[in-house]
């Protein structure tokens, strides 16, 4: 994440509140990085509803308003496959193409 505000100055700070922030997501205060702390895996939760701010250091008060966006988890196949109805024949005649 980051502002137009940061300029370089050391008086913001980014804030992130929502599912998973402090948690599974954390920010860096001082450079909005966001990254998430464990691995995520779509069939347990697909997305995340996240919430940015930027704060005043000094005065702790938002810059801007809030920005929410959503974290989309992508799918692999992490699951090994399970042949539950086995045993199975088959064949591949010789010289089958690939």
């Amino acid at each position: 994440l980051h502002t137009d505000l940061d300029v370089g100055l050391k008086n913001i700070k980014y804030v992130l509140a929502g599912e998973g922030a402090g948690t599974i997501f954390a920010i860096n205060e001082k450079t909005g990085d966001i990254h998430a702390m464990k691995r995520l895996d779509r069939e347990e939760k697909a997305e995340y509803t996240l919430t940015a701010q930027v704060i005043d250091r000094d005065s702790n008060q938002p810059l801007e308003p809030p920005s929410e966006f959503i974290i989309k988890v992508q799918d692999i196949n992490d699951n090994p496959p399970q042949f539950i109805e086995g045993p199975y024949k088959g064949s591949v005649p010789e010289m089958s193409q690939v």
